[in-house]
């Protein structure tokens, strides 16, 4: 049922309804129905689109609704099926849509975006489990409490490892080429050569540290060594303004929670590093609270894999490069230290749960 088949006294009533019940579509409907039962009832969705409309445009009129070519002919029906379609489940597609109620799916879509609805794509997160909330609000409580003093974060040294190989997941939804002729471009998708390397990096600071290279297969005793010889010689490497009082953070990986890793933090730093049975727990299954997962590898890997990578000793350069970038990048880790305690204040309104959408 499209706007423009009611009357603007119709559709006046229509946001006053909107209005008094506070934007609710659905209670809007429930009122409308009651004070207007000899009228056509619109569907739920309509009172919303109805508000943005004229919000948006300044009109109740649908764009481009007096030009353009003639379109396919349709029922109020038709699209009050539709509206209802999507509002039963709001992934289908406009194929679907048109197949299930007789029209083209452009027409499905012309319906959709008179109503200015848009396919937003879903944004991809990290399964968590409901034992995983409270921990992860109890970290992001004491990261609050402590984030009071303006210097805190920048005490931490934020660590992580992650692998880099020949390729990478493209997505060739996104990928295309502008040319006024088909170049038969090729994106190739999978080598019969491949080599990869586990990489680690620390932020701490204004600083990046790394990139060093671990082994593929990371045991507790090698990552042992790696933390007694590279990290304490990059930490001697740093001023004594910002190696006193670190705290040194890393994940739960099997490496990480190895007896003798433990023993050694609990030396080397007493009391003040966050992981798996430390002193302060680290959540299980929490990226999205770690600056080089929400924001250090990903554009990282962007930067990497801007080109094909022919070999090992190529991919070693384009992650130096890509460090480089990152550090000469002006403000860029006083940014994600905002961005940490934003992510910290909404994990904790969303319970513990995926807090994406509040950012």
């Amino acid at each position: 049922m499209a706007m423009h088949t009611f009357s603007a006294p119709d559709m006046a009533d229509m946001l006053l309804c909107y209005g008094y019940t506070h934007g609710c579509g659905r209670a809007a409907a429930r009122l409308y129905r009651r004070r207007y039962p000899t009228r056509r009832q619109p569907n739920h969705q309509i009172f919303g689109s109805l508000y943005r409309r004229l919000r948006e445009t300044g009109s109740l009129l649908p764009r481009n609704s007096d030009r353009g070519r003639p379109r396919t002919r349709r029922t109020a029906n038709v699209e009050e099926e539709i509206l209802n379609g999507v509002g039963r489940s709001p992934r289908i597609s406009t194929r679907r849509l048109g197949a299930e109620y007789h029209v083209s799916h452009m027409t499905a879509w012309r319906i959709l975006h008179e109503q200015l609805l848009y396919p937003y794509h879903p944004q991809r997160v990290q399964g968590i489990t409901p034992a995983d909330c409270a921990p992860r609000r109890a970290y992001c409580n004491w990261l609050l409490e402590r984030a009071e003093d303006p210097t805190f974060i920048s005490k931490i040294l934020f660590t992580d490892e992650a692998t880099f190989g020949r390729t990478t997941l493209t997505n060739i939804h996104n990928e295309h080429i502008w040319a006024d002729e088909n170049p038969h471009a090729r994106t190739v998708r999978s080598h019969q050569r491949q080599f990869r390397c586990n990489v680690w990096l620390g932020i701490i600071g204004d600083h990046l540290l790394g990139p060093y290279h671990l082994p593929h297969r990371l045991t507790g005793d090698r990552y042992m060594m790696f933390l007694e010889t590279t990290l304490a010689d990059a930490v001697d490497d740093l001023s004594l303004a910002v190696s006193m009082g670190m705290w040194f953070m890393h994940d739960g990986a099997p490496a990480h929670y190895s007896h003798n890793v433990r023993a050694f933090l609990d030396t080397q730093y007493p009391g003040r590093w966050i992981g798996r049975a430390g002193p302060v727990l680290w959540p299980a299954r929490s990226p999205d609270l770690t600056p080089l997962d929400f924001y250090c590898w990903g554009h990282m890997k962007v930067l990497v894999y801007a080109t094909d990578i022919p070999d090992i000793e190529c991919l070693h350069q384009r992650i130096a490069d890509a460090c480089e970038t990152i550090r000469n990048t002006n403000g860029i880790f006083n940014r994600v230290r905002e961005s940490m305690v934003r992510r910290a204040r909404a994990c904790i309104d969303a319970d513990g749960g995926h807090f994406e959408h509040l950012l």
